[in-house]
């Protein structure tokens, strides 16, 4: 019998933000696969998880990773993936994984929890019975500008993500792509404790995260266009 293959979702921020059944699942584990050992052996000592196998799984070690890790299910041992903040798998390394475990049959239970996402687009206040979730964008300015202008006639709501020291200069081009045309909302630091709510249009809050030069987890949720 194969093992189970859980994906375990974790805090963003708030270490209270963790589920029963998540906390019995990380208890319970054979193996407990995160993005750095670093982290993930944190989030087992906050809570007082005994030591385990602990693996690891990231951008760097994707596919090798992925068929150890297989090993591991195909002899019976069931295994968490968490990533390093949040729902494993979503914008997160883990992919190659469920395909591979998947292939083999092996059971995969999402075990739900905390995400940035619908918080942030819960309180952006822009219609979301429809929303494009683009995620990531360029690293390079150009073909960021590039992504952002073929979406300049898309009605629906659409979320961005992007790492911490990014927010100013991705501000900046959503300025000079959507000008003042469309609302924006910036969720910055989901629920930390200097969890922040920004609302206006891009060139507004570009300037004001220019002068503040501020660096934090963000989600950024940008208006629909209202069409002809």
């Amino acid at each position: 019998m194969s093992g189970i293959l859980y994906l375990v979702a974790t805090p963003i921020g708030n270490y209270d933000d963790i589920t029963f059944r998540a906390l019995n699942i990380l208890k319970s584990a054979d193996v407990i696969v995160c993005e750095e050992r670093k982290e993930g052996n944190r989030l087992l000592s906050q809570y007082g998880i005994p030591e385990k196998v602990v693996e690891t799984l990231n951008e760097h070690n994707e596919a090798a990773a992925s068929f150890h890790i297989l090993d591991h299910l195909k002899q019976g041992k069931n295994v968490a993936l968490i990533s390093d903040a949040g729902t494993p798998v979503f914008s997160d390394p883990g992919q190659i994984l469920v395909r591979k475990a998947i292939e083999q049959k092996i059971t995969i239970v999402p075990i739900p929890g905390t995400s940035s996402l619908l918080p942030a687009l819960t309180i952006c206040g822009f219609p979301i019975d429809q929303f494009l979730f683009y995620g990531f964008l360029s690293p390079k300015s150009n073909r960021r500008i590039s992504e952002l202008r073929q979406l300049r006639n898309e009605r629906r709501t659409m979320v961005f993500m992007d790492t911490p020291y990014r927010l100013v200069a991705l501000m900046k081009d959503l300025a000079v792509v959507f000008g003042d045309e469309r609302g924006v909302c910036v969720a910055f630091n989901l629920t930390m404790p200097d969890e922040q709510i920004f609302r206006g249009t891009a060139p507004e809050l570009y300037r004001y995260f220019e002068r503040k030069n501020m660096k934090g987890e963000f989600v950024i949720v940008v208006e629909g266009g209202k069409g002809k």
